[in-house]
């Protein structure tokens, strides 16, 4: 059951997909639907002069700045949320990028899904890190959404990708409550006969599915690591899906170079809205 969502609002970066995106989940699963936006603190502040006194009052300064930036990104949103006639709240923050990472992350621990918006390699920005820190911290499923992503949010047609790993168990759990409103679901057996056991291959999680009053087909691909991401992101095109669910691989700590390959590959390639689970 899904009932309780955080969404994250960038400063830095196109705030639309997931304010849209957020809003029409949360209507349409009757949800509470949790706003937080970060306004950062350049990390420089706190050394720009000498003297204790001094100092906090820069930080003091920088730190109102930034959460003026948080609140206006967060007006936007309230102001679509209440049209919307959801229950919502909003949480302006402050503070130094490692701090708010660390802060959003366990933030999220208390809901049933996280909302963030698709890193941007290509463009610098603090709110790159932050969705990826709400992956690897919060111990529950975040919805990851294109940044070209539009409209509302569906999940008529969902992907399943599996490998038979503990990850892609954890993330088909989470996406139960999307998937038993769904129309289709598409199991996408990766590499099966190599990865996945046979007492958790694509045909058992067909037969658990079944048992549990949920219809699904399974489509088995089979590539190489590195063309992984794009044999799913092409057959997610092929198949019309709304979401794709997968399991996210990697270690925390603002560092992408620790993230699995699939993963960051999909992070940075992404073209349908994906819920992941670490």
């Amino acid at each position: 059951m899904i009932k309780d969502i955080l969404v994250h609002i960038p400063t830095e970066r196109p705030m639309r997909p997931v304010i849209d995106g957020s809003i029409s989940l949360a209507a349409s699963l009757n949800a509470r639907l949790d706003a937080v936006s970060v306004g950062y603190v350049a990390t420089s502040t706190a050394y720009v002069v000498e003297g204790g006194a001094a100092v906090a009052a820069v930080f003091e300064m920088e730190r109102d700045r930034a959460m003026e930036r948080a609140a206006t990104a967060l007006s936007v949103f309230e102001s679509e949320a209440k049209n919307a006639g959801i229950a919502y709240s909003c949480h302006p923050l402050g503070a130094m990028p490692p701090d708010a990472a660390n802060a959003v992350g366990a933030m999220a621990r208390l809901y049933d899904l996280s909302v963030v918006l698709q890193p941007d390699p290509e463009h610098g920005s603090f709110d790159n890190d932050v969705p990826r820190e709400i992956l690897f911290q919060s111990g529950g499923p975040v919805l990851f959404l294109p940044h070209i992503y539009r409209g509302s949010f569906k999940t008529e047609r969902i992907g399943v990708c599996w490998d038979g790993s503990r990850v892609a168990a954890r993330a088909l759990r989470d996406a139960m409550p999307l998937l038993i409103r769904a129309e289709e679901i598409v199991i996408i057996a990766v590499n099966e006969a190599e990865s996945a056991p046979g007492e958790a291959s694509a045909d058992a999680v067909a037969k658990h599915l079944a048992r549990l009053g949920l219809s699904s087909r399974i489509v088995s691909v089979s590539a190489t690591r590195a063309d992984i991401q794009p044999t799913i992101l092409s057959l997610a095109a092929d198949e019309t899906l709304d979401l794709l669910v997968m399991g996210g691989y990697g270690h925390s700590r603002l560092q992408e170079s620790f993230l699995g390959g699939v993963t960051r590959a999909m992070l940075q390639s992404m073209t349908v809205p994906t819920l992941m689970s670490h």
